[in-house]
Formats: C-alpha cells, sequence, structure tokens
C-alpha cells in the first residue's frame, strides 16, 4: 500500500524525497492510530490524506531553507495549488506505482542505486534485505540509497512516465527490481515465515501492467513467466506449521495448474521473438521443472543446458551455484562438488547459506553423511530465515540420527 501512496504524492507534489518522508510519517500514524481507533475504510485514501497534509507542512517547512530556494521560487505550497484536482487524487484509485517504479530507475542514477532505491521505495523491502539481495554490507547499501534519493532530489526529475524512447535505458532496471521483489516475496530473506505472498503478488502485479504496457519486450513477457512459474508451486511449498518442504517432497497435485499454462504459453511465445534474456532463460528451466511429474523425471540435462547458457548471460554466483547442482543431477554428485569448489573463494558468497546448503545435499547424496551434517549446520547458522534454517538443522539432525549414510536427492530450492 505505501507504494501507492507514494506514487500520488509524489505525482502531486513533484518531490520523490519529501513525499517519501511523508508517507512515512502517515505509516506511523496509522500504526498508531489503528490499533485504536480501527482500520478506515478506505486505508490507502486516509493514508494519502495524511501524507497530504504532512507534505504540505514539509514544504511550507523547506521555504525557509536556503537550500530550497530554486524550488520554492517555482512553487507556492499554499492549498490552493496543491488542491487535488478531483477526488481520486485522496482515494488512491489511481495506481501511480509504475510510473514511480520507471521515476526511481531514470538514468541519471548508477544502475545498482537504481535498484537499490526503488526496492525500498517501491518494493517496500528493508535496507538489511536489500543488501542481502546484492550480496553487500547493509552500511553500503544504506549509502546508496541515500545518494540516490539525494539525486533525485537535487535533479528536479519530473514524475511521469517516460516516452518510448527513454524506456528502454529503464527496463533493465525496472524488470531487476521486479525480480528482486517477487525473490523476497518467494523466499523471505528473514523472519519466521517462508513466503510473503503479498510482496510477490504485488511483484506479479507490477510485472503484469509492464507487461500490457509493453507486449513486445520479450523479457518482460519472460519475467512475468517467471513469476508465475514459480509462484504456482507456492502452496505445495511449507507444511501445516510452515515448515519449508524441498521440491522432491512436494505434492504437484497442489501446484497451481492455470498459472503453469499461463507461464508456458509466455515463454514460449517470448523465446522466438528474441533476443533471449537472462528472464527468458529462467522461466524455461521453471517450466522444465514445473511439467516435470517428478524430480527424477526432470529433464535435467536440458536444465543443465540452459543454466550453462544462463551463466554466460549473467555471470552470477547464485546461478553458478544452481548450475553445480544441476551438473550433479545429470553427472552424478562427484561432479557437482567439483563444480561447487570453483566458488569456494567467491567473496560474494561469504557467509551466505547457500554455498554450504547445496554442498551439503550433494555431500548428502554422495553419502558422505558427516560432511553433510557439518554443512547442513553451517548453512543453517547462515541463515536468517527461521522456516530454512529449521529445515536445515532438521535435515542435519535426521541423517545424525540414521545409523548409516542415505543417499538424497539435492533439493533445488534450498
Amino acid at each position: 500500500m505505501a507504494p501507492q501512496v507514494l506514487g500520488v504524492l509524489a505525482r502531486r507534489f513533484g518531490d520523490f524525497a519529501t513525499a517519501e518522508d511523508a508517507v512515512q510519517e502517515a505509516l506511523l500514524a496509522a500504526a498508531t492510530q489503528w490499533p485504536t481507533e480501527g482500520v478506515p475504510a478506505n486505508p490507502r485514501g486516509w493514508l494519502i490524506q495524511v501524507g497530504y497534509r504532512r507534505m504540505i507542512e514539509l514544504v511550507r517547512g523547506e521555504q525557509a531553507r536556503r537550500r530550497r530556494e530554486d524550488l520554492v521560487a517555482r512553487r507556492d505550497p499554499d492549498d490552493r495549488q496543491y488542491a487535488p484536482a478531483a477526488d481520486e487524487e485522496l482515494t488512491g484509485e489511481r495506481d501511480d506505482t509504475l510510473v514511480l517504479l520507471m521515476l526511481c530507475c531514470h538514468p541519471a542514477l548508477a544502475p545498482t542505486s537504481a535498484v537499490a532505491l526503488t526496492l525500498r521505495a517501491v518494493g517496500g523491502l528493508s535496507t538489511a534485505e536489500i543488501a542481502r539481495a546484492f550480496l553487500v554490507p547493509e552500511a553500503t547499501m544504506a549509502q546508496r540509497i541515500s545518494r540516490a534519493k539525494q539525486r533525485i532530489r537535487a535533479s528536479g526529475l519530473s514524475f511521469r512516465m517516460p516516452e518510448p524512447a527513454e524506456r528502454a535505458d529503464r527496463l533493465t532496471a525496472v524488470r531487476q527490481v521486479l525480480y528482486l521483489v517477487f525473490t523476497e516475496g518467494h523466499t523471505s530473506t528473514t523472519g519466521p515465515d517462508l513466503r510473503r505472498i503479498d510482496l510477490a503478488a504485488e511483484a506479479i502485479r507490477l510485472t503484469r501492467a509492464l507487461h500490457a504496457l509493453l507486449p513486445d519486450d520479450s523479457e518482460s513477457a519472460g519475467l512475468l513467466a517467471l513469476m508465475l512459474l514459480t509462484e504456482a508451486r507456492g502452496p505445495a511449498r511449507s507444511g501445516p506449521s510452515g515448515e519449508l518442504i524441498s521440491l522432491a517432497d512436494q505434492d504437484r497435485s497442489r501446484w497451481d495448474a492455470a498459472a503453469i499454462a499461463e507461464g508456458v504459453a509466455l515463454v514460449t511465445r517470448a523465446l522466438p521473438r528474441g533476443p533471449t534474456g537472462p528472464y527468458q532463460v529462467q522461466a524455461a528451466i521453471a517450466a522444465l521443472h514445473d511439467e516435470a511429474p517428478s524430480t527424477q523425471q526432470t529433464d535435467w540435462p536440458q536444465i543443465l543446458a540452459l543454466y550453462q547458457v544462463l551463466e554466460r548471460l549473467v555471470g552470477s554466483p547464485v546461478v553458478a551455484l544452481n548450475r553445480a547442482v544441476a551438473t550433479a543431477m545429470v553427472y552424478g554428485p562427484a561432479a557437482g562438488l567439483t563444480a561447487l569448489d570453483a566458488l569456494a573463494d567467491d567473496a560474494r558468497l561469504a557467509g551466505h547459506h547457500r554455498l554450504p546448503a547445496a554442498r551439503a545435499h550433494l555431500h548428502e547424496m554422495a553419502g558422505d553423511r558427516e560432511q553433510a551434517i557439518r554443512d547442513y549446520r553451517a548453512a543453517a547458522a547462515r541463515t536468517s530465515s527461521l522456516p530454512e534454517q529449521r529445515y536445515l538443522t532438521m535435515r542435519a539432525a535426521r541423517l545424525a540420527a540414521e545409523p548409516a549414510p542415505i543417499a538424497a536427492e539435492p533439493n533445488p530450492e534450498a
């Protein structure tokens, strides 16, 4: 809800940074008043009205500041100038989130700063969550976001959808933001819940809007397909108590068949149009998982080939890790472990749980129980997601209780 409120205020006042401050104060007011007074019939409209009043106060206060003299000269922040042009301005019926997304991804900002700022303002992710997504320290990410806000404040960028000629420069960052928001929603990096369903749903909604705006853009179609194919497994990914269920153990009858069909159709249409991009390749991988009757019957050679293509396109250590797991499924755990060894010194994975988790599964697959236990425990110590932590700890405990090593399939989702 906060991004929609921010979009209305930023459009109305043309001041992104101050609008963000006003939204934060409106949210604080809601947190204070709603528990005692009750949630209003139109929560978004209530937040917009409170934020609107706070914006008037903030803009007036800025008149006294010398560093805002140019802005004050262009604006007369009286109630008449900022009075809503229509009732929808204060009810929040108009959705400016996609415009806000494009604004934050302006080419005047460095790509990493643009993505980080948008994740904070539009995606609603915390600075710590964004830092984990980028595999950098939280303090580093906080500095990037602060500098991006200052640059937007100083630039006077207009709040509007960019012209067609400008959109290409922003689309890469926009898609990355939507992907990272979805990823955090699909598997939360912190807290007691495996999924943040509202976050994933918002990412899908915005990606649908982007695809509708640019129906011939094959990568936007690929991104929407990837989200649908991945989220289709959501109902089967956790048990009654919220525990994580690995891909191999999921009840595939609970997967969303309609979402799978839509995702497969999208990526099937997008791939021949080209050029082929990373989201289309990931969607093709997801489609192979979703269409397989079981983990054993999955077309792992094709998945490995697609990961090799994806690695050439993006060069991400996480992609290399997934490629190593696929290698193990095709050529055996020893080959997969050799591929993982190449990632041991990658600083981007230092302290991340994914590498020891993958090692643990491959060692378990190879029958090396003692090493698998050590790696499971190391991975559990590195994740701040409680469902993942419990899952990894229980895998280690189960192996420790067994009288002999037991071969097992690796878990691509761990």
